[in-house]
């Protein structure tokens, strides 16, 4: 069975793929690292895969806002309502500094407050992902010429001898493991980055519950896989996450990605 994404989402996945590769150019660099205003660090792959990432959206849909990490960052927030785009372009910074290759390009399109299409790319793994509301989604590897196979994806039934759960490399904390007492875990594996959605969304892990902070650009594109995938990212008290949190400065509350 094949799946064919939509020319948005191809226009989407070009960009993440050439972000992905200036990104791969300077990780195989001596490169350095600095600390944003909020201590996070930032690199200058960070810096470069946003220019790449925002010079080709104005060209591909110039009338819908862009709200990315780095801009965001640095203040700048453009005023959103039914439809904008979110991107982080490079994902899991310290899984990049630490060089264990689990890191990621995000982009995504959020309409009313959901995210409807999502490409996720894994430059040092070379495996990307895409989700596209009434479409579906698919995982492909790339070739040496840069081309994918796509092949769809989607979420699998918790096993009955229990789930296997993926939780943050970088930021387990003790909400989460007291939410894993609580649950039949069969067994458990750490990922960087939005590579944990994309896990939960190819069937190969069951739960991703996250209740450390994260951002609005850090999820909307693995959300948006889950979704296509068949699957559901629920905040802690049972309500369906939402895009768009302006008054909470587009911070989110505890979640769990789940079948």
């Amino acid at each position: 069975m094949s799946i064919a994404p939509s020319p948005l989402m191809q226009d989407l996945i070009r960009l993440a793929l050439a972000a992905g590769r200036e990104i791969m150019a300077i990780y195989a660099t001596d490169f350095s690292a600095k600390a944003k205003e909020d201590l996070t660090p930032v690199t200058e792959a960070d810096e470069v895969a946003e220019k790449i990432i925002l010079s080709g959206l104005a060209r591909i849909d110039a009338s819908t806002p862009v709200i990315s990490e780095e801009a965001a960052a640095a203040g700048r927030i453009p005023e959103v309502s039914e439809r904008f785009f979110l991107v982080d372009p490079l994902d899991g910074t310290k899984e990049f500094i630490s060089r264990n290759g689990e890191f990621t390009v995000n982009i995504a399109k959020v309409q009313h407050g959901v995210p409807v299409v999502g490409v996720v790319y894994a430059p040092a793994l070379r495996r990307a992902f895409w989700g596209e509301a009434g479409v579906g989604a698919a995982e492909g590897t790339l070739a040496g010429d840069d081309s994918v196979n796509w092949s769809p994806i989607r979420v699998r039934p918790c096993p009955p001898d229990g789930a296997k759960v993926v939780a943050s490399r970088s930021h387990r904390d003790q909400a989460t493991e007291d939410y894993l007492k609580g649950i039949n875990v069969k067994s458990l594996c750490s990922a960087g980055s939005s590579l944990k959605f994309c896990l939960v969304a190819a069937g190969e892990a069951d739960l991703y519950p996250r209740f450390g902070r994260t951002m609005e650009w850090d999820t909307a594109a693995g959300h948006a896989v889950v979704a296509a995938a068949g699957g559901r990212v629920m905040t802690i008290d049972g309500q369906p996450l939402t895009y768009g949190k302006r008054q909470r400065g587009y911070d989110n509350p505890g979640f769990i990605v789940s079948a």
